[in-house]
C-alpha cells in the first residue's frame, strides 16, 4: 500500500541523500524509469539506467552523482542509488502494522504467552509455551510449535511452519510455506534397512533476516542449525542440518546446502548453486549460479563452475571431447616419459 506521499526534501532528510532541484515535489510511489508517472519516484542504476531518464516521465528520480546531468527532473542524488531506492521504498510503502488480537478461529494454547500487541490470523496455532513477541504476526494458518520462541515485529506469513523450540530473532520475515525446524536428513544403515537418527537440536534464526516461500531449514542432529543476523535467503533453498551462515549473507533460489556446511559473513551464493556438507566457504566468498561446491574455499572472491550455454549439437561435440580429456591426459604423460628416454640423462629442455 502507498503512502499518501512525501515531499522529495523530507525523503532526503530520511534517506540521507542530497536533493537536485524541487525538493517540495511530492510522491506517493515508486515506480520504473520507463512507466513512472507524476506522482512516483524512480531510479538510474549504470549506463543502461541513465540512457533512460531523459524519456522518463517521473515526478523524481534517484541517481548517483555521475548521472545527475541526464535528466532536469528533480532528483535525490547518492554515491549508492539503490540502496536509497530501497529506503525511500520502504517509506512510501510501508508493511501493515500488527492489528493487535487473536482471531476467533486462530487456537492459541493457553500456556503460550502472546503478547498483547501481536497478531494472530486465522486458523493459526500457537502451541503450549510458545512466546510470541510484541507487534509480532502470525498469519493465517500458520503454526507455532510447542516452546518456539517469535521475537518482536517478527512476521510469518500464511502457512509458514515454526517446529517447535526454533527461535526466529526479532524483525525477520518468514514468507508462505516456509518449513523452519523439520528433521534434518539423519540416518544411520543396517543389515540393508535405515534407522531413523533423531533429531534433536533446534533451528535459531537472528535479527533482520528473511527466509523465502516454501524454503525449508533443517534443525540440528544435536546442537543447532544457525542464521546469523541479516541472512537473507530466496524461494526454495534447501538448508540441511547443523548449518551455520554467516551475518549479511544472500543465498539465491533453489540452492541446496547439505548438513553441517559452514557459511561465512558476506558470502552470496548464486540460484541453484549446491554446496556440499561438511565444508567451509570463506567470508566475502561468491558463489555463482549452478556451481557445484564440494570442497572448502578458504579465500574471499568469485567462484564459477557452470559451462556457459551452447547450441545443443555444439554443446554434444564439447561434452564428447571432455569426456576424452582424461585419456588424452595419459597418452600425453606417456608421450612425454617416452621423450625423456629417448634424450637420455642431460638432454632436453632444463
Amino acid at each position: 500500500m502507498a503512502a499518501s506521499g512525501i515531499s522529495l526534501a523530507d525523503l532526503a532528510v530520511r534517506v540521507g541523500a542530497a536533493v537536485d532541484g524541487d525538493g517540495a515535489v511530492v510522491v506517493a510511489r515508486v515506480g520504473t524509469l520507463e512507466r513512472a508517472g507524476p506522482d512516483a519516484i524512480t531510479f538510474a542504476v549504470g549506463a543502461r539506467h541513465a540512457a533512460l531518464l531523459p524519456g522518463t516521465r517521473a515526478g523524481a528520480v534517484i541517481v548517483a552523482p555521475a548521472h545527475a546531468g541526464a535528466t532536469a527532473r528533480p532528483k535525490l542524488v547518492h554515491a549508492n542509488p539503490y540502496a536509497t531506492y530501497a529506503k525511500v521504498a520502504t517509506l512510501l510503502h510501508p508493511a501493515p502494522a500488527a492489528v493487535p488480537g487473536v482471531d476467533p478461529a486462530a487456537r492459541v494454547d493457553p500456556r503460550a504467552v502472546v503478547d498483547p500487541t501481536a497478531e494472530i490470523g486465522p486458523l493459526a496455532v500457537v502451541a503450549a509455551g510458545a512466546r510470541i513477541g510484541a507487534r509480532a504476526i502470525v498469519g493465517a494458518g500458520a503454526f507455532v510449535g510447542a516452546e518456539a520462541a517469535i521475537d518482536d515485529d517478527v512476521r510469518l506469513h500464511p502457512h509458514v511452519t515454526i517446529y517447535p523450540r526454533c527461535v526466529i530473532g526479532p524483525r525477520t520475515i518468514v514468507h508462505a510455506g516456509a518449513v523452519i525446524g523439520a528433521d534434518g536428513f539423519g540416518n544411520a544403515e543396517e543389515g540393508g534397512r535405515w534407522i531413523k537418527i533423531p533429531q534433536v537440536g533446534r533451528v535459531v534464526i537472528g535479527a533482520d533476516c528473511e527466509i523465502g516461500a516454501n524454503t525449508t531449514i533443517d534443525r540440528g542432529a544435536i546442537e543447532d542449525t544457525v542464521l546469523e543476523d541479516d541472512v537473507r535467503i530466496d524461494n526454495q533453498v534447501q538448508v540441511a542440518h547443523n548449518c551455520r551462515i554467516g551475518a549479511h549473507t544472500a543465498i539465491a533460489g533453489c540452492v541446496g546446502i547439505a548438513g553441517s556446511a559452514r557459511i561465512g559473513r558476506n558470502v552470496k551464493i548464486g540460484g541453484a548453486a549446491m554446496i556440499a556438507g561438511h565444508l567451509s566457504i570463506a567470508d566475502g566468498a561468491v558463489i555463482s549460479g549452478a556451481t557445484q561446491v564440494f570442497a572448502t574455499i578458504e579465500a574471499a572472491g568469485a567462484y564459477t563452475g557452470t559451462f556457459p550455454a551452447l547450441p545443443h549439437r555444439e554443446w554434444q561435440h564439447v561434452a564428447s571431447n571432455m569426456r576424452r580429456l582424461r585419456a588424452l591426459a595419459d597418452r600425453v604423460t606417456a608421450l612425454e616419459r617416452a621423450l625423456r628416454a629417448q634424450e637420455g640423462p642431460g638432454e632436453g629442455t632444463p
